[in-house]
């Protein structure tokens, strides 16, 4: 399978931009008809901007909305733990940031469909105002599910007729972000929603599982290796479009020479490392993972279970035996760790493993989101798809970095601190949101998401 097309009228932007430069730079010296070339060039190419953000966003907010055809009302409000969120609350606050980000900033006198949803509904921007608690999310019955899809159908209807007009560029491009913030939470409705039916004891399906054709895969594992060297790490705009301001800017590393694992680890990998004793045995775990392990009873990844001597695990299609040849998922930063150690190796750096994601990219990929198959299946050989990878490297800005100018500027800069980079994007992913430069981050004791193992190794100089 290959990788899908992103949402891309950034593109368009630029190219809107550079012939605006291009226009005022040489109208002095520039004949009247390449004037008129130019005039007419900018205006098809704002016109094609408008129509792939008109297109991309009645696809990417249906695509929402399709998420939460399976469930009950019942689901929509409940929040299984503080890092999660009710199904309700991620439809009000895509829809939020929309309203708050784009149409206050581009309509003169936007009437908002509820003055309270600013403070029902901000996640963390400081910048807009005090905000209800995180860990009360799921304790709003009240505004009703009817009442956040008018809200999303007022925003919707305001954003087509906004686009019907004429923005700014700056307008398409806070339009291009709600996009990917709004396919962010896709995944984390996803992933939540798990948490929740995953937590009730009679494990309720959320989607019936499709049927794919899995292609046979070796279950040998191959390293390949990598030589020391300088190389460019960071989001390339030409190729990719769009890209979040923490892929900023593209700069030099240096890597000393590495072998990297060709595929991720598997559930009956992961297995040996349980029967072995990997979770009692305290020398191969770092000080705190032992205290997370210890306090939250870790035994094996989330969502496995055992029934008369046999490993289960919840998948949102249902309980089913672990599948030996899958990669295992829904383990911790400390707990890839622990295996890695064991098994006599060590997870790569975000830096190892870009450069070995950019090598090997043949246009092959493992599960996305759009294959409607919300569980890692066994793979091929490849670098993106499945799970998120924890790497070894901490996230924190590259050198240069400039965040999002205003509150938008909260977006991710603040959070590098004390969080740990994840590659590669999941099952939960959305292809047309993903590419290699993507850094994804979470805490060291977070299992929530489809998280899984990849190797890396040492080679002599």
């Amino acid at each position: 399978m290959t990788l899908g097309i992103g949402i891309n009228f950034a593109c368009t932007i630029d190219q809107i931009s550079r012939f605006c430069y291009s226009r005022n730079s040489t109208s002095e010296t520039t004949s009247p008809g390449a004037l008129d070339i130019i005039a007419s060039t900018l205006e098809t190419a704002y016109m094609l901007a408008c129509s792939s953000a008109l297109a991309q966003l009645e696809r990417v907010r249906q695509q929402t909305e399709r998420l939460c055809e399976p469930l009950e009302t019942e689901d929509y409000c409940i929040q299984p733990m503080l890092d999660a969120s009710p199904p309700k609350w991620h439809l009000a606050h895509t829809t939020w940031f929309f309203e708050t980000f784009v149409l206050k900033h581009a309509v003169a006198n936007y009437q908002v469909f509820d003055s309270a949803y600013e403070y029902l509904f901000n996640s963390y921007y400081e910048g807009i105002g005090t905000r209800h608690p995180r860990s009360d999310r799921g304790l709003l019955s009240r505004p009703l599910v009817g009442e956040i899809y008018a809200y999303r159908k007022h925003v919707d209807d305001a954003l087509q007729s906004l686009l019907a007009g004429t923005p700014d560029t700056e307008c398409l491009r806070r339009i291009e972000l709600g996009l990917h913030h709004e396919q962010q939470h896709q995944e984390l409705l996803i992933t939540d929603l798990k948490c929740n039916l995953g937590r009730n004891p009679i494990h309720p399906i959320y989607l019936e599982k499709p049927s794919l054709l899995v292609q046979p895969t070796s279950v040998q594992t191959t390293f390949i290796e990598h030589s020391g060297r300088m190389l460019e790490i960071g989001a390339e705009l030409n190729k990719n479009p769009f890209c979040f301001d923490n892929e900023l800017p593209r700069h030099s590393v240096w890597l000393a020479p590495y072998a990297i694992a060709d595929r991720l680890v598997t559930n009956g990998e992961y297995l040996e490392f349980i029967l072995d004793g990997g979770y009692e045995t305290v020398s191969l775990w770092l000080s705190d993972g032992w205290g997370e392990k210890v306090a939250r009873g870790w035994i094996s990844p989330e969502y496995w279970f055992q029934e008369d001597g046999e490993w289960l695990e919840y998948t949102l299609h249902g309980v089913t035996p672990v599948d030996l040849e899958s990669p295992v998922c829904h383990v911790s930063y400390f707990e890839a760790d622990a295996y890695a150690r064991w098994i006599g190796a060590r997870l790569p750096t975000e830096f190892e493993w870009e450069a070995a994601a950019q090598t090997a990219d043949h246009g092959e990929r493992g599960t996305f989101a759009e294959d409607g198959h919300f569980h890692p299946r066994p793979q091929s050989p490849t670098f993106c798809g499945d799970c998120w990878q924890w790497t070894s490297s901490s996230y924190a800005p590259y050198p240069g970095y400039q965040p999002l100018e205003g509150t938008l500027g909260e977006y991710n800069g603040k959070f590098m601190a004390n969080q740990y980079v994840l590659r590669g994007g999941s099952c939960a992913t959305p292809v047309s949101h993903y590419r290699h430069s993507y850094r994804n981050f979470f805490y060291s004791k977070d299992r929530w998401q489809f998280t899984g193992i990849r190797l890396g190794r040492n080679l002599d100089n």
